[in-house]
Formats: structure tokens, C-alpha cells, sequence
């Protein structure tokens, strides 16, 4: 493979290295954009929520039954993403479900019932997980390839991406409907696409060399169960992190709105407002994790998170409301980033796969849960939820300290 070949001139400091590096290059900003993309159409639906549930008389449990057409559609796919990476490549992949994403975030606001809702967002759901796994597969390809940490950034990508789909929403959920809104999602997702698709498309996945490729287990190492059974547990702390970010995403703006009486405007800022903390964590992650570790910092981040979002979501005024939700974002930041990293170092690429779909589960079966327990409960008290699997990410982080990681401490 042409690629390939450049890749390994460039490691052993030959004349294909400066080709290499820029076709490398390229293939990051590309990535980095479908990752800000993938963000930025996530938080421009969520943010329109309150008006969708309004204008298809959806109850609360409603709403959670339509939710959960996103976390089938979504968990549908996942499972046949890999089969279509493996076939087709990752990075065309990409391209496909970055279409179909963008023509599906319309389709909510065309509905008029719960249950038109609802099959809408199966659709939605299967472009959103088919991108999620391609997207990170073709990352963990290209980390790989570059020798360096930069996973952290393209997760900062998709967090500055939520930042400014929920502001922009924010904006304009005041004075523009959502057909409208929705729709011009879908004019910017097909542009960017056009833009930044060629990219991964000209270029197949970067395969590093074999001195790079993750060393086989020898008859001392974990055995096979035992394996399974560690990336299990960093895949479960994935999930219950990812939890907290859909369960915000789709639920905060409602709170802020429903619970506490906030604007529009300022109820969308919630999500902005935990997006732009994970960001900043995400930005600062890998400075982080030199100077704590990795088992420091998902403790840290797991007990942050949970003190958060107690506040947040049992707060009575908005602006502490507010300020809960910016806490959770940076205890959140980077507990998914490094419980995939190490689940890598444990299993290799089917680590990384394992606990990353399990981590999106979480994203994606967060929302209808929340509404389920809203119905039976309150709102505030199902956010709470989001606390308690933050505080068992941490303890499930301390449990696993020793494994996967040369420097787990």
C-alpha cells in the first residue's frame, strides 16, 4: 500500500517523510472535523428538545420511549459498523454516516406524534452510532500511525463541536422554529462533508508499522477470561460516564426550563455550558494525566463529576443549576478518553472497540432512563443518577488501577 510505505519511510527518517507527515496532517484536521461535526448536529437536536416534545403533545415517559428509537437505532448499527470498517474501510464509512446524519437530524421536527418521533429517530440513532464507532476507529488507526497522544483532541473536537450546536441553538431557539434550525443543520453537516470527505476518501487507514502493532500476550500474561473481564470493567466505567453525557444533553435544557423556569435561551445554555468545561478538560487532558496519572485522574474526575451533578440537578436556583453542570463537564472530561485507552492497552484494537461501544451505549441509553425515572419520580431526582454512576465510575477506576497501564498510578 502507497501509504503504508510512506509511513514506514517516515519512521525510519527517509526521503517519503515530509509526504507522509503532510498526508498524516490532512487526515487529522479531516478527522478532527467529522468529530466537530458528529458534535455540533448531536447538540443542535438536543437543544430543540423542550419545542419537539411541545409540538407532539409528548409526556415525559413518551419522550423517553421515543429517546430509546436513537439507543436501538444507534446500538443496531454498532454492531455492524466493524463489518463495514473491515469491508469498505473506516474512513469511507465515515463519510456515509456523516450523510446520513446530516440528513437525518431534519426529520424531528417533521413529526407530530410520539410515535412518528420516535422512527425518525431510529434513523437518526444509526447514523449517529455507525459514525461514532467509524469515526473512533479510524482515530485509533491514525494515533497509532503518528506515535503521539493526540486521541484526547479529536474527543475535544466533538465536546467544542456540542459547545457551539448548543449555543448557536441557544440563540436561536427564540426566534426560529424548529424545522427551520434543524433544517439548516443539515445544509452545514452536507457542506462539511463535501469539504472535508475527499480527505479520507483519497487515503485508506494508515497502517503503522509492524513494530508498532500491540505485542502479542505471552503464556504469562492475563489469561483470555481475565482479559475480557478488565476491558469489561473499563468498558462499564465508558458507559457510566457516557451516561452522564446524554442524560445532559437531552434532559439539561428540560430541567433548566421545566423545573426551574429558565428562558429557552438560558435553559440551552446548560448544555453549553458542560460542553465548554469538557472541552477545556479535554484541552488540558493530556497535561493532566502526566502530572496525576491515569488512576488519579478518573478518580478525581469520577468524585468531581458526582459532587456536580448532585448539585445540579438538586439546586434551586438556575445559576447554580448552571454551575453544577460546568463541574460535571470537567470531572467527565476525560474519564472515557482514558477508560478507552486503557482498555486498548489491555486487548489491543478489540479493547478499544469493546469499551468504546459500550461507552456510547451509555450516551445512548441515558436518555430514555432518565425519562422512565421522571415519570415514576421527578427529573431532579433521575439526574441524580448521573451522580451515582459518576461516583462508581471512580470506584471501579481505583479497583482496576494495576491493569492495562505502565502508568496506571
Amino acid at each position: 500500500m502507497p501509504l503504508l510505505n510512506k509511513v514506514r519511510t517516515a519512521a525510519s527518517g527517509g526521503s517519503g517523510g515530509d509526504t507522509a507527515t503532510r498526508s498524516l496532517s490532512r487526515l487529522r484536521v479531516a478527522l478532527t472535523l467529522f468529530f466537530a461535526l458528529d458534535g455540533f448536529l448531536f447538540a443542535g437536536w438536543v437543544v430543540r428538545i423542550p419545542a419537539v416534545k411541545q409540538q407532539t403533545g409528548a409526556s415525559a415517559g413518551d419522550l423517553g420511549l421515543a429517546l430509546l428509537g436513537v439507543s436501538a437505532g444507534a446500538v443496531i448499527t454498532m454492531t455492524l459498523t466493524g463489518r463495514l470498517c473491515r469491508r469498505y474501510g473506516s474512513h469511507a464509512v465515515t463519510v456515509a454516516t456523516a450523510v446520513l446524519l446530516s440528513l437525518s437530524v431534519a426529520l424531528p421536527a417533521l413529526t407530530r406524534s410520539p410515535l412518528a418521533l420516535g422512527l425518525v429517530l431510529l434513523v437518526f440513532g444509526a447514523a449517529y452510532g455507525g459514525i461514532n464507532v467509524a469515526m473512533n476507529s479510524a482515530a485509533v488507526d491514525l494515533v497509532t500511525a503518528l506515535r503521539r497522544p493526540v486521541m484526547p483532541s479529536f474527543h475535544a473536537a466533538f465536546s467544542l463541536g456540542g459547545m457551539i450546536g448548543a449555543g448557536l441553538g441557544g440563540l436561536l431557539a427564540g426566534g426560529l422554529s424548529p424545522t427551520a434550525h434543524l433544517l439548516g443543520l443539515t445544509g452545514v453537516g452536507l457542506v462539511l462533508t463535501a469539504l472535508a470527505g475527499p480527505v479520507l476518501l483519497r487515503h485508506p487507514s494508515p497502517t503503522p508499522p509492524e513494530s508498532l502493532a500491540p505485542a502479542a500476550r505471552t503464556s504469562d500474561g492475563p489469561s483470555r477470561a481475565g482479559t475480557r473481564r478488565v476491558v469489561l470493567v473499563f468498558g462499564v466505567i465508558a458507559l457510566c460516564t457516557a451516561y452522564g453525557e446524554g442524560a445532559l444533553a437531552d434532559w439539561g435544557a428540560l430541567h433548566l426550563e421545566q423545573d426551574l423556569g429558565a428562558r429557552p435561551g438560558v435553559a440551552a445554555a446548560g448544555y453549553s455550558v458542560f460542553a465548554l468545561t469538557m472541552t477545556v478538560g479535554r484541552l488540558t487532558g493530556t497535561a493532566l494525566l502526566e502530572r496525576l496519572g491515569q488512576t488519579r485522574t478518573l478518580v478525581a474526575g469520577g468524585a468531581t463529576a458526582a459532587a456536580g451533578m448532585l448539585l445540579g440537578a438538586l439546586a434551586p436556583t438556575v445559576w447554580a443549576t448552571l454551575l453544577g453542570f460546568a463541574v460535571t463537564g470537567l470531572g467527565l472530561a476525560n474519564i472515557f478518553p482514558v477508560a478507552v485507552a486503557r482498555a486498548g492497552a489491555v486487548a489491543g484494537p478489540g479493547g478499544v472497540a469493546t469499551a468504546s461501544t459500550l461507552g456510547y451505549g451509555g450516551m445512548l441509553l441515558g436518555p430514555p432512563s432518565i425519562g422512565f425515572l421522571a415519570d415514576w419520580f421527578s427529573l431532579p431526582l433521575a439526574l441524580t443518577t448521573v451522580a451515582v454512576l459518576a461516583a462508581g465510575a471512580a470506584a471501579m477506576g481505583y479497583w482496576a488501577r494495576n491493569a492495562g497501564s505502565e502508568r496506571a498510578s
